[in-house]
């Protein structure tokens, strides 16, 4: 998130008075909002999941009564609806009615930053490099997309969701949204080269959500994603970034943010998220775990953190970006980050009249007539890796053409499998892995999996015959699954797993627990304390506050009766 974004609420406190059938249905800020904490507007904004037998009777029944419909979400079954507050707790009653979530405010995941070295960091050597991601299509879903020379004629499609989803000239007031397809798919031509994307021959459908400030509504985002999950094909779009989100105020089970972006994986979307910026106490300054933003923590989502490349092609100097958010997700536990990637001082296009470009003039790089800024964030790392994505698609197709696309769940575990463990610079320690995920992305290890995996192999058979040991030394070979984690060869076999109809973490048990490194141990006889409370300091806006009782460090264990760090 950007710096603004600079904290999580946690679990929801005790069901308010009006019992289950109310307030337990409710997330975070509504239950707060039903209490009577924390300043609740008088009216709101939410959006109501409803059994799908139900919804037209609940739409009826909240336009007989006078509220706002907003929208209503075909494929997540769900009505965006401005109500009183007060309405809520009937609301909830309504027969079928399953969640009501608050259309919480989202923000991107990057802020001004003041030296880039890119493909050489991420792992892309000349057979890699050979690919630019032509044929593929990716949705950006942002604050839109300028023309720039950098695009040519790239930008396929175009439409504004900040006023209902319109097909528009493509347009980026903001900034950010461009900075983020400039470092997927940047030809670098008005740098000659020199900033160019990852794949730099990509299609860009810009899906802008996010206004002239860089604001945004859940509910616009979720428009989007149905929008992009409907028109798939029509589209042409493969891959969907989106370096935004917001504080996880409920399960993912209940999220309709993370429900959006289940349901276009199961479609064959590939999304990448960024994990947030949420890696700090603002106040202390000492590394915090569970910073996890929404929809971050969606089970099928590449979820990315950011990585600090020291402004080198050199691995060994590489750390963590402290400011990325470490896992796992706080309502779910679930394993969190996914991958992380380089997400410190990139450059990329933004145009000069963009609101970042002119707040933050002396970070500006003019080449050739162009104009570039540094940004820093999980929204350039996220960027970063669906612009490796692509390459990653293309190059499988062009291995076997004709052949079944590469499934989203396949596209993790290949990311996963080949990542590269990282270690702290300084120290030498390696990081846990619900800071670094299953490691650094490896563009070239993944690259070399997409060239051999065979699709159409059936399933419990082999679908990579080639011996990929003399490039694998330095893989990390495992995949992390739900709350388990898998090591070995198991990527070299067509598994069920793999499939697109199968939710990552659901259904598929790969071993008992997974063992985080020396500091972190994960399994199902640890889990979160009943008593770790949130503060109740909710501040209704962008501004939602950390509570005081969560105490951070740089080491993290878990109990049955409080998460606490352990420090020197």
């Amino acid at each position: 998130m950007l710096a603004l974004l600079v904290s999580v609420p946690g679990r929801a406190g005790a069901a308010s008075p009006q019992g289950p059938t109310a307030s337990s249905k409710f997330d975070r800020a509504l239950r707060a909002a039903s209490e009577g904490k924390g300043n609740a507007p008088s009216r709101v904004r939410v959006i109501v999941r409803v059994a799908r037998a139900n919804r037209a009777a609940v739409k009826r029944s909240l336009t007989a009564q006078g509220h706002i419909i907003r929208y209503e979400h075909t494929l997540i079954s769900a009505l965006t609806v401005e109500v009183p507050t007060a309405a809520l707790a009937g609301i909830s009653r309504m027969p079928g009615v399953i969640a009501i979530s608050l259309d919480a405010p989202v923000s991107p995941t990057a802020t001004p930053s003041t030296g880039s070295a890119l493909r050489q960091a991420t792992g892309f050597t000349e057979r890699v490099d050979a690919y630019d991601g032509s044929g593929v299509g990716v949705a950006v879903v942002d604050s839109g997309i300028a023309p720039s020379a950098d695009f040519g004629d790239r930008i396929t499609a175009f439409y504004d969701f900040t006023i209902g989803g319109a097909a528009t000239a493509a347009s980026d007031p903001y900034g950010h949204g461009t900075h983020v397809a400039g470092l997927v798919g940047g030809s670098g031509a008005m740098s000659e080269g020199m900033y160019r994307g990852m794949a730099s021959g990509v299609s860009l459908i810009g899906l802008r959500v996010l206004d002239a400030q860089g604001s945004g509504q859940t509910s616009d985002v979720i428009a989007a994603l149905e929008f992009a999950t409907i028109n798939k094909n029509a589209l042409g779009i493969d891959v969907m970034n989106m370096s935004l989100g917001h504080p996880p105020l409920e399960s993912a089970a209940t999220d309709p943010l993370v429900a959006a972006v289940e349901q276009a994986s199961a479609a064959g979307i590939i999304v990448v998220v960024s994990a947030g910026n949420i890696g700090l106490n603002p106040q202390t300054g000492l590394p915090g775990y569970g910073g996890i933003t929404s929809p971050g923590d969606a089970p099928s989502a590449i979820t990315v953190g950011a990585v600090d490349t020291a402004g080198t092609g050199d691995r060994s100097d590489d750390s963590i970006g402290p400011f990325s958010s470490r896992g796992p997700s706080w309502y779910d536990n679930a394993a969190k980050p996914d991958i992380v990637a380089a997400g410190m001082n990139l450059v990329a296009p933004v145009a000069a009249d963009a609101t970042l470009a002119v707040h933050y003039p002396t970070r500006d790089i003019v080449t050739s007539g162009g104009n570039y800024m540094r940004l820093t964030g999980t929204s350039m790392a996220a960027a970063v890796v669906s612009g490796t994505v692509a390459v990653l698609l293309e190059m499988n197709r062009t291995f076997f053409p004709q052949h079944p696309a590469l499934t989203p769940n396949t596209m993790k575990a290949m990311l996963e499998f080949t990542a590269t463990r990282m270690f702290d610079p300084v120290t030498l320690a390696p990081y846990d892995r619900m800071t670094q995920g299953a490691g650094a992305l490896n563009a070239d290890g993944a690259g070399y999996l997409a060239t051999y995996i065979d699709t159409t192999a059936p399933v419990g058979s082999m679908w990579i015959t080639a011996d990929l040991t003399p490039y694998s030394e330095t893989w990390g070979k495992s995949v992390t699954w739900g709350s388990t984690e898998m090591w070995g060869d198991a990527i070299y076999i067509n598994l069920a797993g793999w499939s697109q109809n199968i939710v990552w973490g659901d259904n598929i048990v790969w071993g008992d627990n997974i063992v985080w490194g020396d500091n972190i141990v994960w399994g199902d006889n640890l889990i979160w304390g009943d008593n770790i409370v949130w503060g109740d300091n909710l501040i209704w806006g962008d501004n939602l506050i950390w509570g005081d009782n969560i105490v951070w460090g740089d080491n993290i264990v878990w109990s049955t009766s409080v998460l606490f760090a352990e420090t020197p």
